[in-house]
Order: structure tokens, then sequence, then C-alpha cells
């Protein structure tokens, strides 16, 4: 065979590869934080100059309590989004075609470390665990120690004050989807809890999420979760940060299969995206800090993608940049502002997803 023809042949390869690639395309995402109002400006300008142009079609905004709620005004943070800060994000998505997506933290996630946020503060009888105290300089995980509390799920006026949040939050957003968190519960089914004690915590962990669902489901707004506790700590070695290790795993089976999952691993590209499709989930797989492990993320999707058939494929969406400091202080370190390690990082991992998606 000729030297010619040999390059023809690599060419016409890789044309081929470059077309499958471009119509097997990915969804690319990016998680943050709401901004806070001093630091709107700035993140309204990096959507408009950076998200957008650059490719990002999803971005998931972690609101919580940082929205000047009508119909809990108690629950909001002190200086909080308005509506009308609101309509500004949602007018700049919209210019760039990115679906914006709103979270609150639902079941998990009502406090850190020794700060309870509003929910648990404002109605403590909603507590999963209110007979926990919180030791001084604890480390987790421990007996004793609480790392996020969660609410009890069977508390009959729970999702009174829940759903209200989370209908005044997908209104403002004009959203046809929303983020629940429900990430990271280490507190369910509580031996204490008066109405959790002794059930199934995949049960208990199953009945909120499709709860959640069924509620935005009346709007026809679709329920994203985190997918930690979808998967066996101790089966997968990946431990009870990453998946569970209180039993919930078994939660994949009952839950409805609409609901999209975001499948975290920050040390290692693990290949878990293919169980949640296999299982009948579309599926993001997520990063945060480690530029390599995003592109090992990145190219893991591709190749799933590009090796299953259907209709795995189709549920293999995507892949999402994670970012876990305030918006403000990692738009500091991604235009370089800042000498912040984290911020640095996170922004060094996002620009490895941008230089990916660019080749």
């Amino acid at each position: 065979m000729t030297r010619f023809i040999k390059l023809l042949l690599i060419l016409v390869i890789s044309i081929q590869l470059s077309a499958q690639r471009a119509s097997d395309s990915l969804d690319f995402a990016f998680c943050i934080a709401a901004p806070e109002r001093d630091d709107l400006s700035r993140f309204l300008k990096f959507i408009d100059e950076e998200l957008g142009p650059k490719g990002i079609n999803t971005l998931i905004l972690r609101i919580d309590w940082n929205y000047d709620f009508e119909s809990y005004p108690n629950l909001s943070d002190d200086k909080p989004l308005t509506t009308s800060d609101v309509k500004k994000l949602v007018q700049v998505a919209d210019k760039h075609d990115i679906k914006l997506i709103p979270q609150i933290n639902l079941l998990g996630h009502q406090s850190w470390a020794e700060t309870t946020y509003a929910l648990l503060t404002e109605y403590p009888q909603f507590d999963e665990t209110p007979h926990v105290d919180m030791p001084e300089n604890y480390e987790w995980p421990n007996d004793d120690g609480l790392y996020c509390r969660s609410y009890c799920p069977l508390h009959p006026d729970v999702h009174k004050v829940v759903f209200a949040l989370l209908d005044e939050i997908v209104a403002a957003f004009e959203s046809e989807d929303f983020h629940a968190g429900m990430d990271e519960v280490f507190y369910l089914g509580d031996e204490q809890c008066p109405r959790c004690g002794g059930k199934d915590k995949a049960e208990l962990f199953a009945g909120e999420v499709t709860r959640i669902r069924n509620h935005l489901a009346l709007d026809s707004v679709r329920l994203w979760i985190w997918g930690d506790r979808l998967l066996d700590g101790d089966e997968s070695g990946l431990g009870i940060w990453e998946a569970s290790g209180n039993d919930t795993e078994d939660a994949i089976d009952r839950i409805p299969k609409d609901v999209v999952i975001n499948d975290w691993h920050y040390n290692a590209a693990v290949p878990t995206p293919a169980h949640f499709a296999i299982k009948g989930f579309e599926v993001y797989s997520c990063f945060w800090n480690k530029p390599e492990i995003a592109k090992d993320h990145l190219e893991m999707m591709f190749m799933l993608k590009q090796t299953s058939p259907d209709p795995i494929k189709s549920r293999l969406k995507g892949a999402m940049q994670t970012v876990w400091s305030p918006a403000g202080t990692f738009l500091d370190g991604y235009y370089g502002e800042s000498d912040n390690e984290g911020a640095l990082a996170q922004a060094a991992s996002f620009k490895a997803m941008l230089e990916w998606m660019g080749e």
C-alpha cells in the first residue's frame, strides 16, 4: 500500500470519526451556587461571554435560600436575589439557548458542619434527628458528629413548605427542570424518629424522590438529582460519600425513570453512568477540581456513547463541571484575579473542559 493511499485512508477515517463525534455530541453542563447580588453583573457577563459562546448548554444554579421568597420570606438569606435579578439570568440564558435549572437542596444538606440552614432553623420540628447535638471540634465521620442534617420526609407539614418554595423558584426561572440535590443523605430512617424509625431506608429515599417528582410533573417540570444515594458504596468500593453506606441504593429500582441523574466522582472517571443508563435513566457525568479528571470524564462519556447501543446511547447525555465555592470566588479564580487555590483548581478543571470541547 502506497504512502498516499495510507494517508488517504487516515483522512477518510478521521472525517468519519469527526462526523460521528458531531452526531453523537454530548451536552455540556455547568453547576454553581447562584451569585450574591453584588456579583450578579459579573456573573451575567460570564454567562454572556464565556458559557454561551463556548458551548455550555445547561446551567444549574444552586439557589437554596438565596432568593426573596414571597411564600416563606422567613427562609430567605440576607440580601437575596429578587425576581428582577432572576429575570436577568433567564434573559441571558435564553439569548444563548442555555437550559437554566434552579436547585434547592431537598431532604439532605439541611446543615453543614455546625451551621444549620434556614429550613430547620425556622422549623426545627422537621428535623429527622433533633435529638443529635453537634459536639465541639468533631471530625466526620464519627459516631456522634452530624455532618448534614436531613428533614423528615414523613413529617405531615414539611411538603407544604417545601413545595411552595419549589413552585415559586420554578415559576421565577420559567424552568422546565428543577434540581433537588438529594446527595449525601447520611441521616434517614433514624431509629428515634417517630415516623421513620425502623422503616426501609431505600423506600424512604425513593418515596421522597417520587413525591417531589410527582409534584413537579403536575406542571410538566422534570426532576434532576445527584446520583450517589443510588449506588452501593460497599459493592462498588466507592465508599459512603460517592455512594450509599446506609442502604438507600435499592431506591434505584423504585423511582421513576424520567428523573435525570447527575453522577459525580471527583477523583476518577468511574463508569457508573453506564449503570444508570442501563437502568433507564438519563445521566450526566460530573467532575470538580482536577483538569486531568475532567478530561477523563469527557472521554469516558464520549466513548460510552460511541460504543453503546440504542436506547442506552441516548441516555448518556453529557458531562458537567461542578463548582463548590461561591460564584464570586470562582469568577476571581477564572479571570486570574485571585490566588485562592480552590477557585484556581476549579477554574482549571473548567478550562480543561472547554479545551476538550474545542478539540
